[in-house]
């Protein structure tokens, strides 16, 4: 990365420019981080099978990821909004290696759980300093910086269950210790993001504040704003949370195809989340956020609704659908907020990715109990309700957005 073509700045009076080299390295690291993720509820039927579990410790596996993915999260980014620490990405990354390393060797259940739990405090170190950085970034394109960023989430999310189903699947937990490599080469690229990082903070450091000028909305606009994107978090996770965590059962128990089948259907609707997520920023940065979010949630609520009752082939082109609709409301979300607290990015981002985290193992953990007492057919009826919350993004005040 050169620092001629990566330096966030004005020339000479000029618009700031958008360090696409940094934004597509930070993207390409975030694919990386949340492929290293996604081996966890992939390997699931093969975790059920060697310690004869349960949909409810499935679940709690979940769980527990989530949670530790989700608590420090926006105390993590309210400290990086006050102090920054340009290689406290590589830190975050260093604790998702070593999480990956005791999965793959771990003798029993409860180490099972103490693993993901350190590759979620991974996570919750890399997630909030990775969004200030695309938004440092963006040269004031803050939607499509957020969606380049959150695309190659998405991919990794998709990628993750594909590598599992041909890579661990067939040769059992250890070969887990193949994602090592990703990890390393991730932190390879975050050292180099850390000392870009660096040079803009102490660039900024002889300025005048960053956020100064930008709008300050009153605390009632904000607080009717924040509880609205929390619900639609909370929609949109739920829904997730079974799809990810459930859909490989689902689609085992009601139409009979095979562990490794199933894997690649997974792939197929996490690959949808991946592409839509692109166009949700351009289009929220273009036409308004607002309209993102409500349309992308509610949006998705026909498909949803239809997917317990539909034979395979449909089954999975709704699942499609669905992964292109409802993925772009999370950039659109995160950004919409940032500008409501264009001082406190870092903070915000870790609160919606700690939501969407945290609320995605709660999720996970109530639809593995629910099935444990019902059936996998019976929470697909339940989950594919949670879409229809999207119409309160109605509601959303309509701001004035900083360009």
């Amino acid at each position: 990365m050169n620092r001629n073509t990566t330096e966030v700045g004005s020339a000479a009076g000029g618009a700031p420019r958008t360090a696409f080299a940094i934004l597509f390295a930070i993207g390409f690291v975030h694919l990386l981080n949340d492929m290293i993720q996604s081996v966890i509820p992939a390997v699931y039927p093969l975790l059920k099978d060697n310690y004869n579990l349960t949909f409810g410790q499935i679940g709690l596996i979940t769980f527990v990821f989530q949670m530790t993915s989700s608590v420090i999260q926006p105390f993590i980014g309210r400290y990086a909004d006050r102090h920054p620490r340009p290689y406290s990405l590589a830190a975050g990354m260093t604790c998702t290696l070593a999480g990956l390393i005791s999965l793959a060797v771990a003798a029993n259940y409860a180490l099972v759980i103490v693993s993901v739990a350190i590759i979620g405090a991974g996570s919750s170190v890399f997630h909030p300093e990775a969004s200030r950085v695309a938004q440092m970034a963006s040269g004031g394109r803050k939607g499509l910086a957020q969606s380049i960023f959150q695309v190659g989430g998405n991919g990794g999310s998709a990628i993750g269950p594909l590598l599992a189903a041909l890579i661990v699947l067939p040769s059992g937990q250890r070969a887990i210790l193949w994602f090592v490599v990703a990890a390393l080469f991730a932190l390879g690229v975050l050292m180099r993001i850390g000392r870009w990082y660096g040079r803009v903070i102490a660039t900024r450091s002889h300025r005048s504040s960053a956020v100064a000028g930008l709008p300050v909305f009153p605390r009632k606009t904000v607080r009717k704003a924040m509880t609205i994107l929390v619900l639609m978090i909370f929609s949109k996770y739920f829904f997730i949370s079974c799809m990810t965590s459930y859909f490989t059962f689902f689609l085992i128990e009601r139409f009979g195809v095979s562990v490794r089948d199933s894997q690649f259907c997974l792939f197929i609707f996490l690959a949808a989340v991946a592409i839509g997520t692109v166009a949700g920023g351009a289009i929220g940065d273009r036409y308004g956020r607002k309209y993102v979010i409500l349309l992308s949630i509610l949006g998705s609520a026909p498909f949803a609704l239809a997917l317990p009752y539909i034979n395979l082939a449909w089954t999975i082109a709704f699942a499609v659908i669905i992964g292109l609709v409802i993925s772009s409301a999370f950039s659109a979300i995160v950004v919409y907020a940032t500008d409501l607290m264009p001082d406190k990015v870092g903070m915000v981002a870790g609160i919606f990715f700690g939501l969407m985290f945290g609320l995605g193992g709660i999720g996970s953990a109530f639809f593995g109990w629910l099935a444990d007492r019902t059936s996998i057919e019976f929470i697909f009826q339940v989950s594919t309700l949670m879409p229809l919350l999207g119409i309160i993004a109605a509601w959303l005040p309509n701001i004035k957005q900083p360009r």
